[in-house]
Parts: C-alpha cells; sequence; structure tokens
C-alpha cells in the first residue's frame, strides 16, 4: 500500500482514535473501582463494553480506509447485508413475498454498491426509492399464492424500509469517496472518517452524559436520551468539528456546522429506530456486536446523516 498523503492523516486520525479510547477505557475503570454493585455501576459496565467493542470496530474501519474505494465499498456492503437482514428478520412475510426478498438480497443490494463503485450518482440516488419502490410490490402481487393479499400494504412498506435504511442510507457512506471536490483531491475517504468520528463520539458522549446528568427525556416511551445528554453530545460533536476542520474542504465554522448537522440528524435516526424496535418489543436489532447490539444499533444515527450530508457537501463543494 502506497503511503499517501491521505494514507498519513489516517493514520494520524487512528491514533488519535486509539488514544481517546485509551482516555475513554481509563475513566470507565477508574469509576468501575470506586463504584460499588449498584444501577450506576451498571451503567458504567455497560459504557465499558461498548468502548471495548470500539477497539475492534475502529481497526476493521481504520484497514477498510486505507485499502481505498474497493475496501471501503466492500465494508459497507457487509454492513449493509448484515443489517438488512436483521431488519428483515422482524417484519411479517409470507410465501407471496419470497420474490420480493430475493430481489432485495441478490438484485437491488448489490447493484446499489455497484453503482456506487462506478460513480453513477443520479442512479444510486433513484434505484432504491424509485425502482425497487415500484419493483417490490409488483413481485409480491405476481408470487400470489394463499394469503398474498393478507396485510399487504405493511409487508412491502416494511421491506421497502428495510431497503431504504439498511441500504440506501448505508450507501451514502461509502458514496461519499466519489465526490469530486476541487482542491480536495483523493481526500474524500477522510469525510468518511469524519462523519463516522464526530456522530459516534457523539454518541457516546450523549450516553454516558444522559446517564450522568440526564433528566429530562426527549422520547420517554422509545428512548433513554436525554435533552442533557443529547446537548452533551451536540456540543463535542461541534467542537470535534471545529478540531477536524484539516480533514475537510469546509472552512472552520461550516465545518462546525456540518458536524452538529449530521450529528442532530443522526439522533433523529435513532430515536426513529428505537420507535420501530418498542413496536416490535425487541431491546436490540441483533447481539453480534457486544455492548452494540446488532448492525443495525450501530447503523442507525450514521446512516441517516449520510444522505444529507452527502447531497449538502456535493451541491456547495462539488466540482
Amino acid at each position: 500500500m502506497e503511503m499517501t498523503q491521505t494514507n498519513s492523516d489516517l493514520l494520524l486520525l487512528l491514533a488519535a482514535c486509539c488514544g481517546l479510547l485509551v482516555i475513554a477505557t481509563l475513566i470507565g475503570e477508574v469509576l468501575r473501582a470506586r463504584l460499588h454493585k449498584t444501577h450506576a455501576n451498571l451503567t458504567v459496565e455497560t459504557y465499558l463494553t461498548r468502548v471495548h467493542s470500539w477497539w475492534g470496530m475502529v481497526f476493521l474501519f481504520s484497514i477498510a480506509l486505507l485499502l481505498g474505494p474497493v475496501g471501503i465499498i466492500v465494508l459497507f456492503a457487509f454492513c449493509s447485508l448484515a443489517a438488512l437482514r436483521e431488519f428483515l428478520t422482524l417484519t411479517t412475510k409470507t410465501n407471496a413475498d419470497h420474490w420480493s426478498l430475493i430481489a432485495s438480497f441478490y438484485v437491488i443490494l448489490p447493484l446499489q454498491y455497484v453503482l456506487i463503485w462506478w460513480g453513477e450518482v443520479g442512479l444510486f440516488s433513484t434505484l432504491i426509492p424509485v425502482y425497487a419502490f415500484l419493483l417490490l410490490p409488483i413481485l409480491s402481487v405476481l408470487r400470489g399464492g394463499k394469503g398474498a393479499n393478507k396485510n399487504f400494504l405493511a409487508r412491502i412498506s416494511e421491506t421497502q424500509w428495510g431497503l431504504m435504511i439498511c441500504v440506501f442510507c448505508a450507501s451514502y457512506i461509502p458514496a461519499l469517496v466519489t465526490l469530486d471536490i476541487p482542491g480536495y483531491g483523493s481526500r474524500t475517504p477522510l469525510l468518511i472518517a469524519y462523519l463516522v468520528f464526530v456522530i459516534q463520539i457523539g454518541d457516546l458522549m450523549e450516553y454516558f452524559a444522559g446517564r450522568r446528568i440526564g433528566k429530562t427525556k426527549v422520547a420517554p416511551a422509545v428512548s433513554p436520551k436525554t435533552r442533557e445528554g443529547i446537548l452533551c453530545g451536540a456540543a463535542l460533536a461541534a467542537g470535534l468539528g471545529f478540531l477536524l476542520t484539516w480533514m475537510t474542504p469546509f472552512s472552520p465554522l461550516a465545518s462546525m456546522a456540518m458536524a452538529l448537522m449530521a450529528y442532530l440528524i443522526g439522533v433523529g435516526g435513532s430515536l426513529v429506530l428505537a420507535a420501530i424496535k418498542s413496536d416490535r418489543g425487541i431491546k436490540n436489532w441483533g447481539h453480534l456486536i457486544p455492548g452494540q447490539g446488532g448492525f443495525v444499533d450501530q447503523l442507525d444515527s450514521v446512516v441517516f446523516a449520510a444522505p444529507v450530508f452527502f447531497h449538502i457537501t456535493r451541491y456547495y463543494y462539488g466540482g
């Protein structure tokens, strides 16, 4: 692998992430040592489990970024596949939906990422919300069979929105490498690192601060997120946006605004998926990532923010 300036910057960011994770781990270990077996201690244990999971995820994510567009696209295609499987496992399906499920997993998902590899913005921006949304109900109607019309709208909607969240929105993260930004060159992988970093670190701050000082829940029926925790997460995200301006084509003020925007949209996405989990009576979408649940749990914030971040960046900074 050739050592470019972009790779050097990514390694610098990796070192910074490792430093932050070391600090986060030490803080958690100190708190665990000082607390007795109380509810607060359980919060710290969950916090530490999440930090430990982040060590592995940061390593895999960094390797993908360093490998370039191929590594990034393959990583997120796999994440989309795992997330879509988690999402659709919890939906209502009949034999009439077999064709639409096959099309979702084996045609639409890979085609979406192939179009991103080709840089076909017009096509990957419309494949799922236009063509797939129209095709899937047609396939279910044609497949037919006994009970094909039972809960038809709900069944089709669940598949459509599974594709929308787990494939369409998630694919906009690697799509950032296709942006042509004058004066920015081949540094677009840094935008992916920037987006994921500010949102996830903001989420980690929201989780910890919300459970330590949070009092007012923003959506008590579906989520423990509090106004105080979100404010702390937003402040940290904006601050990180300022500090990470060097990674972006943005001015310092614009970088703070973009980071804040991405984080707040991510909070909204997290609340929406929490509402879906509450409706389904589950705590996590899966159990593959210790302390984090499944892939949908981990991607919820970033996938909602990614399309907005992509299009704003393309509109204002693209060639």
